[in-house]
């Protein structure tokens, strides 16, 4: 289903927009990857799924599985993921894609907000630990106009950058897993995904659309690493 969407998928956006992808030499060819993206803007999902060198399985928030999207989005391999209950279900299906060598995608700032991953949840670190894979950082630019609301789209004819950056690899550890090996994994990863933040920017010469209008936030549960800017 991933392989057979994607090409009319990326034509019609093509058809709106001007995307430009940057670093795809910078991901592994074959074998379990975890994309882990900032979020900015409603589309940052699709665009992970259909832009990525590889086709890719995204968590995306449960709330968006209803009616046609729901449809698509169930179609086109996504994972609903709950973010405010315990939900064994979605990390199943996410640890079943990377064991099975495919690409999972996840946004650890969880909801939309300015992109700069002041806010950043434990699933990353946790998938990385739990199956072993390398996480490729990727940062979008342009998928929320400055001022713009968490569900607005780029206006018509909008420049929209997806950069991919260096892998970054942690040794699996078998379970149980504890807390503080998840929560130092995240730090680190926070890291990385910061450095390869500052390179998108410098390679790019763009800076993403800053915070969202003031009462314009999507609600988070309060399981970040770290909380600055939380809602």
């Amino acid at each position: 289903m991933l392989h057979g969407l994607r090409p009319i998928s990326s034509w019609l956006l093509r058809r709106r927009y001007v995307v430009r992808v940057h670093g795809t030499d910078l991901v592994p060819a074959e074998g379990p990857v975890l994309f882990a993206a900032n979020h900015v803007g409603v589309i940052d999902g699709p665009l992970l799924a259909i832009f990525a060198p590889r086709p890719v399985h995204v968590f995306t928030k449960v709330e968006m599985f209803r009616g046609a999207l729901g449809r698509f989005l169930t179609f086109s391999g996504q994972i609903p993921l709950d973010r405010f209950n315990t939900d064994p279900r979605a990390v199943r299906q996410m640890l079943r894609v990377l064991r099975d060598g495919a690409a999972g995608g996840i946004f650890p700032e969880g909801s939309r907000g300015n992109g700069e991953l002041d806010r950043f949840h434990r699933g990353a670190a946790y998938f990385a630990l739990a199956a072993g894979v390398p996480v490729v950082p990727v940062v979008m630019f342009g998928t929320r106009e400055p001022g713009g609301r968490s569900g607005s789209l780029p206006r018509k004819g909008a420049t929209i950058d997806i950069v991919f950056g260096a892998p970054y690899t942690v040794p699996a550890v078998e379970w149980p897993r504890t807390k503080e090996q998840v929560e130092h994994t995240s730090m680190l990863l926070r890291e990385h995904l910061l450095v390869h933040l500052d390179h998108a920017k410098a390679l790019t010469g763009r800076e993403l659309p800053g915070d969202l209008p003031p009462g314009d936030h999507d609600p988070d549960p309060a399981t970040g690493v770290t909380d600055q800017g939380a809602p």
